[in-house]
């Protein structure tokens, strides 16, 4: 808090009895209850200035505080928009991932059904050409044991 001219003032009114009192004190002179009464309030003064001075201290450490806060709240805000875009951006480039892995999935069935319906083909002409070659020994084999019988 500062100083108004009212403390001022007052200490003003009781510096020079301040000074009387330790003079009295200093020579070994007793103390009346005014004498007392007049350090103790010195000594408050002093005191409740001290005081003030450390308020005036927590104040403005307070507002620093409160400055560095908001600066940290902006500085975490930006990070926090920052981690968000990124964010946004591995979603697409997840989804973009995602499609392009889908193509390659129906390309494969699509060429998966190909070999499938080249192998089966394959396999129907040799079969084919197995029974045309039986059937074609077997004709042979009887006419050689018609012929030999």
């Amino acid at each position: 808090m500062d100083k108004t001219r009212v403390d001022d003032m007052l200490i003003e009114m009781i510096t020079p009895r301040v000074q009387e009192i330790e003079k009295k004190f200093g020579s070994g002179e007793g103390l009346t209850q005014e004498d007392i009464n007049t350090l103790l309030l010195k000594s408050q003064y002093n005191h409740i200035n001290h005081l003030d001075t450390k308020l005036n201290e927590v104040v403005a450490d307070v507002a620093s505080l409160k400055h560095s806060f908001a600066m940290l709240e902006q500085r975490v805000d930006q990070r926090f928009e920052t981690f968000e875009q990124k964010l946004e951006t591995f979603e697409q480039r997840f989804k973009t991932f995602d499609q392009r892995f889908e193509m390659f999935e129906q390309r494969f069935e699509t060429f998966e059904q190909k070999i499938d319906a080249t192998i089966q083909k394959a396999i129907n002409k040799n079969m084919y050409l197995l029974i045309g070659v039986g059937s074609f020994l077997l004709v042979v084999l009887k006419l050689i044991d018609k012929i030999s019988m």
